[in-house]
């Protein structure tokens, strides 16, 4: 008995996708999406920029109309005492607003990284500063500054120090307004650094103790190499929050005593809404516009060179 042999299927081809074809009933609007976002950040932002570039080259005070002027408000701020002397004060004011907190922040988020008892209540009272409002906390801090009646200098006294000036004297209004900033956002600067140092290794850790390093050779050569990118995000956010600083100033000095205490972000203010000059307020506007710009990108920079090198 024969076998017979069973026919070799036949290979199929495999099918082929059909051709798109392209319909003008289904061409993309992609534009529409995005028509509402551009709408909104045109209006919000692009204008308000335009028109203040505009208007920084006009003389114009309220209740007349704008003369075109070019770049003499630009010349005038330049020759302006008061105006060099405000810029003075912000630089004064934000390097210690931003060097202070971070130190502190920094030495915070080392103690609260360790285990020790209560240490989520302690890390929970300790954050509570950052959660009040700017005004809130200048209102408080402007009753605690009372030369007769403030607790501060109550304090003071009961340890023999004399009553001090606080915010009343020349010498001592940005230092007292640097306690404020410190006492503020140094819970976030802690944030920040524990957040980074609760994910670093631990094997750079252990191999140190086996080659004999103390607690301050590894926070010098591994700690601080690792967390150095989340140090660099906390003076990014401080610098540019320093720098447009107006609410907690303004309600505890208004700028005083005298000018001791007026940054840009004050002097802007004085001359757009008591002195009426808006073409001149413009040109401040335009001229702290550059200067935060060009500092926010020198930080970027630096930011973006301290990542860790994988």
């Amino acid at each position: 008995m024969t076998a017979t042999s069973l026919p070799s299927p036949t290979a199929v081809a495999p099918a082929q996708p059909a051709p798109f074809v392209h319909s003008a009933d289904f061409t993309p609007r992609y534009w529409l999406f995005a028509a509402p976002a551009v709408l909104v950040v045109g209006t919000v932002i692009v204008f308000p920029w335009l028109f203040t570039l505009y208007m920084s080259g006009h003389d114009w005070k309220i209740g007349g109309g704008p003369e075109f002027v070019g770049l003499q408000n630009f010349a005038e701020l330049f020759r302006d005492a008061r105006f060099i002397e405000s810029m003075g004060h912000t630089l004064y004011f934000t390097v210690l607003a931003v060097v202070l907190p971070i130190l502190f922040g920094t030495a915070a988020a080392l103690v609260f990284h360790r285990e020790f008892p209560f240490r989520g209540l302690l890390r929970t009272v300790f954050v509570m500063p950052m959660m009040a409002t700017p005004v809130a906390v200048a209102l408080v801090w402007t009753m605690m500054f009372h030369p007769q009646l403030g607790v501060l200098n109550y304090l003071l006294s009961l340890v023999g120090i004399g009553p001090q000036a606080w915010v009343y004297s020349p010498d001592t209004v940005i230092p007292t307004l640097i306690l404020v900033e410190v006492w503020h956002w140094t819970p976030l600067v802690m944030l920040i650094v524990l957040g980074g140092l609760a994910g670093l290794p631990r094997e750079p850790y252990e191999s140190a103790l086996i080659d004999g390093a103390n607690d301050w050779h590894m926070f010098r050569h591994i700690t601080l190499p690792l967390v150095w990118p989340f140090i660099m995000v906390a003076i990014v956010i401080r610098t540019i929050d320093a720098l447009k600083a107006f609410d907690t100033i303004f309600v505890i000095t208004q700028g005083g005593p005298g000018t001791a205490s007026e940054t840009l972000n004050i002097f802007l203010y004085l001359q757009a809404f008591q002195f009426y000059k808006i073409g001149y307020a413009s040109a401040v506007v335009v001229i702290f516009f550059v200067i935060v710009i060009m500092l926010s990108l020198l930080l970027l920079y630096a930011r973006q060179k301290s990542k860790w090198n994988a």
